[in-house]
Parts: C-alpha cells; sequence; structure tokens
C-alpha cells in the first residue's frame, strides 16, 4: 500500500492558503467535515452543501483571482474501455452567438436541518478570501448574514483559516487562524477556540437540538485527511514563501525547520 506523507505542520499548513489553491481547499475541507459530521447526526438530522451565487461586476482583475468560484472535485472508478464504432457522419450542429459573460462567486458552506420538521438547526461556514477581502461585496454579503442569523435560534460555526483578511470585531488579532461556535440560545456569548500556525486544529463541538447533545468535529482528522487524499505533499511547491501576511520572524523561523526536517524525513 502507497505510504502518504503527512503535513510538515502539526495544525493548518500555511502554503495552502494561497488564493489561487484555496477554492480546491475549500471543497476538500467542507467534504471531509461532512463525512465526520453525517454519522453522528442520521437518522434524526439531514446535512446539506448549500450555495450562494454572487454576481461580480465591479472588481479588478487581481481581486478575480482572488475570489475564484468553489471547484468540484469528483473520485470515480476507472472508467472502462470506450468502444469505438467504425467512423460516422457527424451530426449538423447548429451555430449560435455566445452571450457575455458575467464573472460570479459560488460560496458554499454546510448546513443541519431536523429530519422532521426541516428546521434549519446550524450552519457551518469555511471563510474564503472573497468573504474576508475589505470592503469586498462578498466581506459585506458574510457581515449581513451572520448578522441575520444571530437573531436566530439557528447555530451558527464559522472557520477562519486565512491568516489575511478582514475579521470580526470580537476576534480581530487574536491568533493565526479560529473557529467560533455562537449557540441560537446564547444572547450574545461566543465560543472561540484560537489556532497558531504552531498549534494542532482544535475538536469543535457542533450543536443540535434538544434533547439531541453536541456532536465532536475533529478538524486536525479532516486536515490530515485532506492532505493525504488531495495529495499535497506533492503539490505544494514548498520552496516558495509562505502566503501573505508575513509571519512574524520567529514563527517564519519555525516554520522553515518544519519543512526542512520534512524534506529530510
Amino acid at each position: 500500500m502507497e505510504e502518504l506523507m503527512q503535513s510538515p505542520f502539526p495544525g493548518m499548513d500555511p502554503f495552502l492558503e494561497v488564493p489561487s489553491g484555496w477554492p480546491t481547499f475549500h471543497h476538500w475541507l467542507l467534504s471531509v467535515m461532512s463525512e465526520l459530521i453525517i454519522t453522528q447526526i442520521t437518522p434524526n438530522y439531514v446535512l446539506k452543501v448549500e450555495e450562494r451565487v454572487y454576481i461580480v461586476d465591479d472588481v479588478e482583475p487581481y481581486e478575480r483571482q482572488t475570489i475564484a468560484p468553489d471547484i468540484f472535485l469528483v473520485q470515480s472508478p476507472t472508467a472502462p474501455t470506450l468502444q469505438v464504432a467504425a467512423p460516422a457522419t457527424a451530426t449538423p450542429a447548429t451555430i449560435i452567438e455566445r452571450l457575455p459573460s458575467v464573472p460570479d462567486v459560488r460560496d458554499r458552506y454546510l448546513t443541519i436541518y431536523d429530519r422532521r420538521s426541516r428546521e434549519l438547526v446550524t450552519i457551518i461556514e469555511v471563510l474564503s478570501p472573497w468573504n474576508k477581502a475589505r470592503g469586498s461585496r462578498g466581506n459585506r454579503e458574510f457581515l449581513a448574514k451572520r448578522e441575520a442569523v444571530f437573531a436566530t435560534r439557528t447555530h451558527w460555526i464559522e472557520i477562519d483559516l486565512l491568516r489575511a483578511g478582514e475579521r470580526p470585531e470580537e476576534v480581530a488579532g487574536q491568533s493565526d487562524y479560529y473557529v467560533l461556535l455562537r449557540r441560537g440560545n446564547a444572547h450574545g456569548r461566543l465560543a472561540v477556540w484560537y489556532v497558531d500556525v504552531r498549534d494542532a486544529l482544535p475538536c469543535i463541538v457542533v450543536p443540535l437540538r434538544e434533547p439531541n447533545s453536541d456532536v465532536v468535529l475533529d478538524l486536525q482528522a479532516a486536515f490530515a485527511t485532506i492532505y493525504q487524499r488531495a495529495r499535497y505533499a506533492d503539490d505544494v511547491d514548498y520552496s516558495q514563501p509562505v502566503p501573505p501576511p508575513p509571519l512574524r520572524p520567529a514563527t517564519a523561523a519555525w516554520v522553515g525547520q518544519r519543512v526542512a526536517a520534512w524534506r529530510e524525513g
């Protein structure tokens, strides 16, 4: 059996924060989290991947690279050999004019519904460069949605594994990464897991409706699974600088040591 390499880091890999690769990582994270959660909540709850689509009409070319839509990856068994028939005459095609494209962003997130009542119970958001860009439409839309959910009894979880970009005031400047939980009945109280580059990702709780207990989501286990499934050891160029913002000098030195040891191992 092929032995796959682990990440050089005990938690989040800062090299994966590059905006051009984030849509793929975002997809993998939603997918693996779904696997870990769904076995714990059935048959009383239903888990879905949902999306919002934003029409983007006022962004600069650089921003369009940063907010590229998420990409769905599908693994399937090896396809059977295609049987090619004898050459045939092509069917005539209708020629049409292509309409001008309007760029959009597809923002995907997880939701948990009560199976009987179909009530929305929990939302899990994984933040992207699109909804963290200062002054962007994505950031405004995200904060508006956040405030709207905070006014309901729906539980809210936001996972921020990007050091760059804007953060809500209550968690700004506290750590490299964070996970925030707002329970639907918490009346203003927030539970936060602060995580730095040197830390393992936490096991967080995903609340449901009484009388069902919270379920546990092991984010480090999710990350380890993603790193191997996506073959990031073969894909990430660790000779490049860590994506912005710059790390603190001591942390940058530690990152260099981890990568060097990983290469030798």
